[in-house]
């Protein structure tokens, strides 16, 4: 994570600090956002208009460390439809309403990409493969939104019916799990690229304009703009701590510390490719994905969740994203041909059906990758030692405020120092992410 977004994982870990409801003098919790009327208009976007909503509960199911930038929620809703009544669940994203004060425009984005990603995005593209007879992509169904400011609320299908389930967010994902990611990802990119083939001269970002916002511009307030920067300069200064604390690695030392300086210059223009750009799903990690088994436990269906830092910038953002914040090493190093194999098979096979010849080959998407893998080194740093951290040890950010702020930040750093000695999944998940740097050659 859904799960800002970074501390919200970055945007998705920015969220440790995002948002909060703070123009009520009453406490408000995320659970006391939902309302009858959104569950009705829930409800009949499900079922027809002619069900009768009899009453609703909140139920929540997710533990801290699984959602980030918002509430992860669930509604279970008595019904009458045709005098029979029944019941059935649907997952709720809330507006977190913590007390930090000025990043309303913030939550408000982020909601808004994902609210409008899931309208006015993927019912276009589900045309675009309809049209060669190919699934639909797959994403939950969403019902209603609701982009209240201060009481944001996006309402889904309940993927649990359907015996989805989240992976071990702390456990790298295995030879099993990471194509079927790749191939999703790699239709979601390809059937964007067909929809952009439709009408060249209207980019994507142009009709669809929340694409534009992104790392270090989500809103338009300059504050907050700097806020991103200096917390995204704590990560790559606590990396640098994490680092001299294992020792061996001064090479990489040097390197990270010749990032902070760049910053805006490697979230802005390093992920940006005329060639290869295409919508983003921006926030692609385990939190962020759902699988469903058989009966041996082999993984067989996949669906992908959370599009609040949806984005237009290279594919290969994607795939080093999700490459390097949710594999360990020793899965992603022997196999990465394989991998990047995988994801070129299904983006061509997408353009295959279409009658377009594939625009480029396995080695420039290999190339692209390696061109963008600054950016993947930047989100593994950022991301994997709160991937890794037990429920327990998250911060807690219920009650706190902007003057607890400081305190949050230095909380994290020390808990991520700390993992080094008591976690023996980190040391080797985060130092693999510069082993791959050094024997690429992008650190010298």
């Amino acid at each position: 994570m859904n799960n800002t977004v970074l501390f919200s994982q970055l945007i998705s870990s920015l969220s440790f600090f995002t948002v909060a409801n703070t123009n009520s003098e009453v406490a408000v919790t995320p659970q006391s956002l939902v309302n009858g009327d959104d569950v009705k208009k829930v409800l009949e976007a499900d079922k027809r208009k002619e069900a009768q909503l009899i009453s609703y509960e909140v139920i929540d199911f997710t533990k801290r460390g699984d959602n980030y930038a918002c509430v992860v929620s669930s509604v279970k809703v008595k019904y009458d439809l045709h005098e029979k009544q029944d019941y059935v669940s649907y997952v709720v994203k809330l507006n977190p309403c913590r007390n930090f004060t000025g990043y309303e425009d913030l939550t408000a984005i982020m909601f808004k990409k994902e609210a409008k990603f899931y309208a006015d995005i993927v019912p276009e593209l589900n045309a675009v493969l309809e049209a060669l007879n190919q699934d639909p992509l797959k994403f939950p169904k969403c019902y209603h939104y609701n982009l209240t400011m201060g009481k944001e609320q996006i309402y889904f299908e309940d993927l649990r019916s359907r015996d989805f389930r989240m992976f071990d967010r702390r456990k790298g994902m295995d030879e099993l799990h990471t194509p079927l990611v790749l191939r999703e990802m790699a239709r979601l990119h390809a059937a964007a690229y067909l929809l952009q083939c439709q009408n060249p001269k209207e980019p994507l970002e142009q009709k669809f304009d929340f694409l534009k916002r992104d790392w270090l511009n989500f809103t338009d307030n300059d504050a907050i703009s700097e806020m991103m920067r200096q917390l995204l300069h704590n990560y790559l200064t606590n990396s640098i701590s994490m680092l001299k604390r294992v020792g061996g690695y001064e090479s990489a030392i040097a390197w990270v510390e010749s990032l902070i300086p760049r910053v805006e210059e490697i979230l802005t223009q390093g992920m940006q490719s005329k060639r290869f750009g295409t919508i983003n799903h921006g926030d692609c990690w385990n939190n962020n994905i759902l699988f469903r088994y058989d009966d041996e436990g082999k993984p067989i269906d996949v669906i992908l969740l959370d599009l609040q830092i949806c984005r237009k910038a290279s594919l290969a953002c994607d795939l080093n994203y999700f490459l390097y914040t949710s594999l360990t090493g020793s899965v992603r190093q022997p196999n990465l041909k394989d991998f990047l194999s995988t994801y070129y098979s299904s983006y061509k096979g997408v353009l295959e059906d279409a009658g377009r010849d594939m625009f480029f080959n396995e080695d420039d998407l290999m190339k692209e990758f390696r061109e963008k893998n600054t950016l993947g080194a930047f989100f593994g740093m950022m991301i994997v030692p709160i991937m890794l951290m037990e429920p327990e040890d998250v911060p807690d950010m219920s009650g706190k405020d902007d003057s607890d702020m400081d305190n949050l930040v230095q909380e994290f750093q020390d808990k991520a120092m700390d993992m080094l000695n008591t976690n023996p999944l980190l040391k080797p998940r985060f130092l693999a992410i510069f082993d791959d740097m050094m024997e690429t050659g992008l650190i010298p």
